[in-house]
């Protein structure tokens, strides 16, 4: 029986050569496993062998792991040993999968960041005629908030799928699903402002572009609005997709129904959506907690 040392180099090789798994995937895996390797032989002795691991000594590995580590993330390493057992099985070097018998961590729910209301006011002014692209930097910031788009559906937007007159914007999203998002009256402004000040030899293809006249890309989008926030200081540093979840809670906190932001959102599935109920509730438990007068009352009898 070779030792386990040589099954994770195999494992690590098969999805190298036959699974074309890329480089980046393939370093975690190779991380992941020799992390457990090294626990195990540090257990069993360096010539541990695959028969010497069962479920408890994998589970004496994620406890370990608990004292450093998130769930999420001993979730994912769970997952890689899984995937060396299974191939080990598959090969018929081992005829059950040890891993199986450890349960997955659950996933702990993270509440997505989103700004105030002064806080996105603050935000959307913050361009100004100060700024060289202050117009196209505030159009590309009201139309995040105000359609909810991802960075990516910005990012790809053509001229020609914005509708200014109707204040809409075909959108195509995760999946190649396309859907129609409402813009409002404010991004409606700001979005005209830009294009009367953009370049008139591009009347067609990108709509946002960068400052060498090709489309912009994710990454300049991010770096605007860590500019834009490091100007006023009034948060801390955000991602473009904090103005997606900030347009999500905005909408529920003003009495939209959660069916409808899914379908702006372009969410395949409610339960995505949902998540931001739990912000809802946080934000109404808040205002609860300030406006009424027997809130912090101690009971007594």
């Amino acid at each position: 029986m070779d030792p386990l040392s040589v099954n994770i180099r195999d494992f690590t090789t098969y999805l190298e050569t036959e699974r074309n798994v890329s480089q980046h995937t393939l370093k975690a895996y190779h991380s992941d496993l020799a992390q457990m390797l090294s626990f195990i032989q540090q257990e069993k002795g360096a010539a541990v062998s695959v028969l010497d691991v069962d479920h408890l000594l994998l589970r004496r590995y994620l406890a370990q792991l608990s004292k450093s580590i998130k769930k999420n993330s001993i979730g994912r390493k769970l997952a890689a040993i899984r995937s060396l057992f299974r191939f080990l099985m598959r090969r018929g070097t081992i005829n059950k999968n040890p891993a199986e018998l450890v349960a997955t961590p659950k996933k702990e729910q993270r509440l997505p960041f989103h700004l105030d209301i002064d806080q996105t006011t603050a935000l959307m002014e913050a361009p100004n005629e100060e700024h060289k692209h202050a117009l196209r930097d505030r159009a590309i910031l009201e139309l995040l908030y105000s359609s909810g788009l991802r960075v990516s559906e910005l990012t790809s937007l053509n001229i020609g799928e914005i509708d200014l007159t109707g204040g809409m914007v075909r959108v195509m999203g995760k999946g190649g699903k396309e859907r129609i998002v409402p813009v409002g009256s404010r991004a409606t402004a700001a979005l005209l402002a830009y294009l009367e000040q953009r370049d008139a030899a591009c009347p067609k293809g990108a709509l946002f572009l960068n400052t060498r006249g090709g489309r912009i890309n994710r990454r300049s989008v991010t770096r605007i609005i860590d500019a834009h926030v490091l100007r006023i200081s009034t948060f801390k540093r955000i991602s473009p997709h904090t103005l997606r979840h900030t347009f999500a809670t905005h909408m529920l906190e003003g009495g939209a129904d959660l069916r409808a932001i899914q379908e702006l959102l372009g969410h395949s599935s409610l339960s995505t959506t949902q998540k931001y109920t739990h912000v809802s509730i946080d934000r109404l438990m808040e205002v609860y907690d300030k406006a009424h007068p027997k809130a912090h009352t101690k009971y007594t009898e």
